[in-house]
């Protein structure tokens, strides 16, 4: 089973991520966590790039060929090779990353993105996502204080420096495109407490788990 952690930044998602590993782990699976950018070692490489504000000059379809070789690599030597295994994969961000972010987010065209993340992905899809919803304005406030505290306001901040306005296109993105595929989704709401966001994310996945073994 291949599960996928989405939303805006500070949405909790890699704290949920954890927790929900934890509880799978617990139960007796096999549990391989993973990350886009950076699930690879070519993906390591290219996080150090996309990701840190200094790099400010990318522009958006060079951004985006960026991520979509991060993808390639990703699902090719990791995701496939883990689910092929008998393993649950927990993926913070993936495809859909790219269709808001660069599509909602930078504008370009979503038609394309879906081609190109088709291409990328090589029929390797999510069973689940679980996409963590909350305002734009307290998720950046809380992805800007997590940055200070970790020392990476440089080296991971780039995209908390775009502006309120970017943000709050990302979130629509992420609902809008929800709504397009609401067998995959599943929406989390973020505001809550960090329990009641990880029983949520249990309901979800262990909804999901019996619909697959229907």
């Amino acid at each position: 089973m291949f599960i996928t952690f989405e939303g805006m930044e500070g949405s909790g998602k890699s704290t949920a991520m954890a927790r929900i590993g934890a509880w799978l782990e617990a139960s007796g699976h096999e549990v391989v966590y993973t990350r886009e950018p950076g699930g690879s070692e070519l993906g390591r490489k290219l996080r150090g790039i996309l990701l840190d504000m200094r790099n400010n000059d990318i522009v958006p379809t060079a951004e985006l060929f960026l991520y979509l070789a991060d993808r390639a690599q990703h699902t090719a030597s990791l995701v496939r090779p883990a689910l092929e295994q008998g393993a649950i994969v927990l993926s913070d961000r993936f495809a859909d990353s790219t269709i808001v972010y660069q599509g909602y987010g930078r504008g370009l065209d979503i038609p394309i993105l879906e081609n190109l993340n088709a291409a990328a992905v090589n029929g390797t899809w999510p069973d689940l996502t679980l996409l963590f919803d909350l305002d734009a304005e307290t998720g950046l406030a809380r992805a800007n204080a997590r940055n200070l505290t970790e020392g990476k306001a440089l080296s991971e901040g780039r995209f908390e420096a775009e502006g309120l306005a970017f943000h709050s296109r990302i979130r629509q993105g992420f609902l809008d495109w929800a709504a397009r595929y609401p067998e995959r989704f599943s929406i989390i709401n973020a505001m809550q407490n960090i329990d009641a966001v990880f029983d949520d994310a249990k309901k979800a996945i262990a909804t999901r788990f019996v619909h697959n073994n229907q």
